[in-house]
């Protein structure tokens, strides 16, 4: 682009000559605005990129958090056993001493001296366990509940997820067999449109059937605010040959993706702050592009929805 924006002011400054100063002034107001267009497109897209690292950072920490609670609740599982093996010890330690302590005393009261300071010390090890067994068996407890809570927010998560997938299947079950899938992985929903469903060909353009399964996607999203919904474009790795602003695919894949944002933004039920748009040009291919196929496959939009995780991260703040 600006290749294309410096040989617009060269042709400005040779006719400058030869024109009139109203035409070199809309020519530079046209390279200015242009250097602007190309500022602002290179900002937003490291902002998109540093939000989707971001908040795939904070999902990989609330999963390792989920991971160490767990492991904590089965060490203090572990202690609380071996504590009550220990516990049944003394108590039979205990138990045999006072067995022993009558016939002990009348053979010998110095033995049975011993026996009673020992039976003391015993006493005295059987309450200090007891206590370190009874805070074993109250951190466990809070420590199995807080699990618990873990692992029905998560479970709920995935539960709405699939929800959420059934939902959307079904509103564009007109569009089976046109380049749209629908899949539940990792506790997201990505739903993939192929390009023939939305685009033409070099255009960014959303076309009448393509737009009219993204409103329906819409109706879907508009139900569910917690949903985070991030919109990436895709294309093969056949250089963009258009004419125009764009240069090159990843700047293709950004238009579309901005593209289906816009339609989405006409829904007054989708709140503006769940959406996200990245263009991700050739570089995240989900086939080969050898082939005419696998090409095809590339060239797609995908929507992928991320449940909120505010509940999660709180209860692991606690």
């Amino acid at each position: 682009m600006l290749k294309k924006i410096s040989i617009l002011l060269l042709i400005a400054v040779v006719l400058t000559a030869c024109v009139s100063p109203k035409i070199y002034k809309e020519l530079e107001d046209k390279y200015n605005t242009l250097k602007k267009e190309n500022r602002d497109l290179s900002t937003n897209n490291e902002m998109l990129e540093s939000a989707r690292n971001m908040a795939e950072n904070e999902l990989k920490q609330l999963k390792k958090a989920y991971n160490e609670a767990v492991t904590e609740r089965d060490q203090l599982r572990a202690d609380y056993a071996a504590t009550k093996a220990n516990l049944d010890a003394l108590k039979a330690s205990y138990e045999a001493l006072e067995k022993n302590s009558s016939a002990a005393i009348a053979k010998n009261s110095e033995k049975n001296r011993e026996l009673l300071a020992q039976l003391e010390a015993k006493e005295d090890a059987l309450a200090a366990e007891s206590a370190r067994l009874e805070n074993l068996k109250n951190a466990l407890a809070e420590r199995s509940n807080r699990v618990a809570e873990l692992e029905k927010v998560i479970a709920d998560k995935d539960a709405a997820m699939s929800a959420l997938k059934d939902a959307i299947s079904h509103a564009l079950t007109d569009f089976e067999g046109k380049g749209l899938t629908v899949e539940q992985r990792d506790g997201k929903v990505y739903v993939s449109m192929e390009n023939k469903l939305l685009f033409s060909s070099g255009s960014w353009a959303v076309g009448t059937e393509g737009r009219r399964a993204v409103q329906q996607l819409g109706n879907v999203l508009g139900e569910n605010p917690d949903i985070a919904v991030l919109i990436e474009g895709h294309t093969d790795n056949v250089p963009y040959s258009g004419n125009g602003p764009l240069t090159t695919n990843w700047d293709l894949s950004t238009k579309r993706a901005t593209a289906i944002v816009n339609i989405l933004r006409e829904n007054p039920q989708i709140t503006p702050e769940n959406l996200t748009a990245a263009g991700r040009g050739e570089f995240a291919p989900v086939a080969t592009n050898s082939t005419p196929e696998g090409r095809a496959k590339n060239r797609r939009i995908e929507v992928i929805l991320t449940p909120k995780l505010d509940e999660l991260s709180q209860l692991l703040n606690e």
